[in-house]
């Protein structure tokens, strides 16, 4: 404080001095609208009339992440709080302290915002003369934040044309990759004998098909996304895909198709209804073209969740309409290369029927969609924590699953299709032989072997027996927060705290092909691990639900962030990857650049 000793109504200063290290700044209270302001203040006292806060002259550039200017400070950074005393400020030592809010950022990545405090002791002694206030510093000027405005800043595009326009792309980038998840690659060979199970008739009648299924996905997606946020707020999304009705239904409509394809029944509507809808059916049966974009839509949910989460989360502070055209554009993106392949199918169904290769492809998508049906009961039982369908039994019945079909196709299993004695072509031979080395392929992961990217499906096995994931040496404590930070203040180490989800292909992804390798190993025995599920129906997942959009801004799993016995963020890294050495350097954040 400067100075030490003052009178009552006189002016001192307190300076606030930040050192950063090389490669980080922070923003400056005057930055504009885009990334988080720093925020300095003094704490409320009766003592202190009014206080003004100066800083230097800052950086100011164009910043292309945020399509505004910044300004920023690296290096080192003095504030100076003006502080005026009441008049009516009680003699003796009075503790001032100031109060910080900023966020540090580089070139790749910004840390999540931080609080900090500052204290220090001024006396008031009224036989002092107030005297002159201390001179600020030539080249401060005062701090006023600055307000948003309508205005885009000089040189910058217009953010409602380009940054915009950036913005959708991106969305629909993030569709379009969403097609390589888990859970909605899949659905190529599901659309595929949906529409193969349909009677259309003429070309055009294919194409309408087509096109209202893909509209069906953009319309009820977006509607869902935009409605369980709206109601559930960003995470209800993530939840949405893990929620046990959720999964219980698409199951049930995955069990009755396959149930269908198999010759156990047709999927037909009530004789009274289809004389209503006899003239409809023309046009192509839409509501079960639409039904089908809605199973679509669900199913998607249990992998594009922290997609579409991610997306309505970043969109909240633009125009209102930003985030429901955010997730029209990603719903496009994900749906646009179905339209292709709804089209191709409906046109297999006008080909000859000899030999019964339809029928056979029936038979087989039938098994597949009972593979399937179990994989969303296994959610289920996940989230839910029964722990009935076992890594061991979902593998166990994965196995014959997978291996009816090819023994169907080598004629050692009679069902529609294949006639006794029926000569065995290359294609049905070389069909038959791939699912039953699929099937034998399996066996492996029942005892404990690791299975690559199936282990995004596979259930996890459970503590105390052998782990895919080679964490037989590494324990993780599970929801026990207060605990975890207790022992890293103990043994003066940092926790490695790990949002993740019971249902979470990502996942699971990341815990069997991720932490087994050496090198991740190696540097996880360096930290305490905590994991902290968010898709379950207990308290305990609610609460870390919140402290992860609280303290993180986000609403993705899986999230890594590492912290220290104080709750002081270090580093974070959001998602999947599948580079070691990016996650590996994540691993290596040891301490948190000065300030």
């Amino acid at each position: 404080m400067e100075p030490e000793k003052a009178a009552p109504g006189a002016v001192v200063q307190a300076r606030l001095r930040a050192v950063l290290e090389p490669g980080w700044h922070i923003y400056s209270p005057t930055t504009p609208p885009g990334p988080i302001p720093s925020t300095i203040k003094l704490a409320d006292s009766p003592a202190i009339a009014k206080v003004t806060l100066y800083q230097p002259p800052p950086t100011r550039k164009f910043d292309q992440n945020f399509n505004s200017d910044t300004e920023t400070f690296e290096k080192e950074v003095t504030f100076i709080l003006q502080a005026e005393l009441a008049k009516s400020a009680a003699a003796g030592p009075l503790e001032i302290t100031a109060q910080m809010r900023y966020q540090m950022c580089d070139d790749r990545q910004c840390l999540p915002p931080r609080n900090k405090t500052a204290t220090a002791t001024l006396t008031i002694d009224p036989a002092i003369s107030a005297g002159a206030p201390t001179a600020i510093p030539a080249g401060y000027v005062e701090a006023v934040p600055a307000k948003k405005s309508a205005a885009p800043p000089v040189g910058a595009p217009a953010p409602d044309k380009q940054g915009f326009g950036v913005f959708l792309l991106v969305a629909f980038g993030f569709g379009l990759a969403a097609i390589f998840t888990p859970c909605v690659f899949p659905m190529i060979p599901i659309t595929m004998s949906f529409f193969l199970n349909k009677d259309t008739g003429k070309r055009r009648d294919s194409v309408v098909q087509a096109t209202v299924f893909c509209l069906g996905i953009i319309v009820l997606f977006t509607a869902l996304g935009a409605v369980t946020t709206a109601v559930m707020g960003p995470f209800g999304v993530v939840q949405l895909g893990s929620n046990p009705w959720v999964n219980s239904f698409i199951a049930l409509v995955f069990f009755a198709f396959a149930l269908s394809l198999l010759g156990a029944f047709e999927i037909t509507l009530p004789s009274g209804l289809l004389t209503k809808l006899n003239a409809a059916s023309e046009r192509g049966g839409f509501g079960g073209t639409l039904l089908m974009g809605l199973t679509f839509a669900l199913t998607s949910f249990a992998c594009v969740g922290p997609f579409v989460g991610s997306l309505l989360a970043a969109s909240v502070q633009g125009d209102k309409l930003q985030p429901l055209l955010g997730m029209v554009s990603f719903a496009t993106g994900l749906a646009s290369p179905f339209f292709l392949l709804a089209v191709f199918p409906s046109y297999l169904n006008r080909m000859p029927r000899s030999g019964g290769w339809l029928a056979r492809v029936k038979i087989v998508l039938g098994f597949i969609l009972l593979a399937f049906t179990l994989k969303y009961l296994s959610n289920v039982d996940q989230v839910l924590q029964w722990n009935v369908i076992t890594r061991e039994r979902f593998l166990a019945a994965w196995v014959i699953l997978f291996a009816m079909p090819g023994l169907y196709l080598l004629g050692m299993l009679l069902l529609p299709g294949v006639k006794r004695d029926e000569p065995l072509g290359l294609g049905r031979t070389l069909a038959g032989a791939a699912f039953l080395i699929f099937a034998i392929s399996l066996l492996p992961g029942m005892f404990g072997a690791r299975m690559g990217e199936l282990d995004a499906f596979v259930p996890v096995a459970a503590e105390g027996t052998a782990a895919p994931s080679g964490e037989g040496k590494l324990t993780w404590m599970k929801n026990q927060y207060a605990e975890a930070l207790a022992r890293a203040k103990a043994e003066n180490k940092l926790i490695l705290v790990n949002f993740t989800g019971y249902a979470c292909t990502n996942c699971h992804w990341m815990k069997a092909n991720m932490f087994p390798r050496p090198e991740i190993q190696a540097a996880l025995k360096d930290f305490i691990l905590l994991e902290l599920y968010t898709d379950g129906t207990d308290d305990a997942s609610r609460a870390n639900q919140e402290m992860q959009e609280k303290k993180f801004a986000t609403v993705a799993i899986p999230y890594y962030a590492i912290i220290d016995g104080n709750e002081n963020v270090v580093a974070s890294f959001p998602g999947l990857t599948r580079k070691p050495a990016e996650f590996l350097a994540f691993l290596g954040s040891r301490s948190t650049p000065n300030s």
